[in-house]
Formats: C-alpha cells, sequence, structure tokens
C-alpha cells in the first residue's frame, strides 16, 4: 500500500494540465474561484476513475474512430494550452483562463485531460495489495488517490498565488514558462502512447 501512495504522489504531482491550470487560476483569480475550480477537477477526475474503474473508458477506447476523436480533441486542447505558456512572454503563465473558471471549467478539463485516464489506469489496474477482495481494494484506492490529490491541488493553488507574487526577472518567468510547456507537451506524448 506504501508503494501506491508513493506511486500516488509522484504521478500527480508532476506537471500536468490539472495542476497547471489550477496554478494559473490561483495566480490569476485568487483562493475562492480556485477553490471552485478545484472542486470541478476533483469531481473530474473521480468521473475519470469510476470511467476506467467501470470498463466505460476501455469500451469507449477500444472504438478506433471514437479513440483517434478523443486523442485528436484533447491533444490538440492540450497542445493549445502548452502553447499559450510558452509563448506567454516575460509573465509566469501558468494556464490561465479568459473568464473566472468555476466547475463545470475543472470537470472539463480532467474529462479531455488524457494524464487522467493514463495515470487513472495506471493506479487501478496496478498495485494489488489486497488481492482476495476487487472491491475493498479499489475503494482503499479511492481513497487513498483522493487523500493525496486534494492537499497536492491545494498547494498548487497556494504556489499559483505565491509565485505570482515574486518579483522574478523576466528572463527567469520565460524560462519557467518553457519548462512548463515542455512538461505538457510531454504528459500529453506519453498518455497519448499510453492510450494507442
Amino acid at each position: 500500500m506504501l508503494t501506491f501512495a508513493t506511486a500516488v504522489f509522484l504521478l500527480l504531482i508532476t506537471p500536468g494540465p490539472g495542476v497547471l491550470s489550477t496554478a494559473g487560476v490561483g495566480a490569476a483569480y485568487g483562493s475562492r474561484d480556485g477553490l471552485r475550480y478545484v472542486a470541478g477537477l476533483f469531481i473530474g477526475t473521480n468521473l475519470v476513475a469510476l470511467a476506467v474503474v467501470s470498463g466505460l473508458a476501455a469500451i469507449l477506447l477500444s472504438v478506433p474512430v471514437v479513440r483517434n476523436v478523443l486523442l485528436v480533441l484533447s491533444a490538440g486542447y492540450l497542445f493549445y494550452l502548452a502553447y499559450r505558456i510558452a509563448f506567454a512572454g516575460s509573465k509566469i503563465a501558468f494556464i490561465k483562463a479568459e473568464k473566472h473558471p468555476g466547475i463545470l471549467a475543472g470537470i472539463f478539463l480532467q474529462i479531455v485531460n488524457p494524464k487522467a485516464y493514463a495515470v487513472n489506469t495506471t493506479l487501478f489496474t496496478g498495485f494489488a495489495f489486497a488481492t482476495e477482495s476487487l472491491l475493498t481494494e479499489t475503494l482503499i484506492k479511492f481513497a487513498i488517490i483522493n487523500a493525496i490529490w486534494i492537499p497536492i491541488h491545494i498547494l498548487w493553488l497556494v504556489m499559483g498565488s505565491v509565485v505570482q507574487r515574486l518579483d522574478l526577472p523576466p528572463r527567469t518567468q520565460f524560462a519557467i514558462n518553457l519548462c512548463m510547456a515542455v512538461a505538457m507537451v510531454g504528459v500529453v506524448v506519453l498518455a497519448g502512447l499510453s492510450i494507442t
């Protein structure tokens, strides 16, 4: 179970659309809007996990046309976000929304986020620790994932609001943007490889 919790932590702490957008919302709109957005991400993440656990994701992704359309839509959206981060200029971009994001924006991002499917598939199909009862293991995994997911996303929300207030040199802010954009592209590529 400790190995599973460690894997959850490492998979969730790495930059992806969810945490980068959480930081961006915190930087742009503060904690109140940020918490609503994180609530949407939380709901979306658990919907994706339920789709993975129930087999719905596997059924949908087994239809080549559906899989390819979803992959193109999600990859296109995430590449667009990476582009916006990379070319945000000399201010730290994270992922800034055009309007105050809410619960629905968070849900939508997770549903089109290939990292969410890849992470949940990895976590729920691997790391067996309660082999006598798949239901018990699945429920424990949901509890562990959510217990780690919530503080990580709150931390990224706080980091977004704190980093934005720092007076970093423009070159440093641009370098941070490029690193985040490259990380996002890497997530898209890895998630795409795991789906195909």
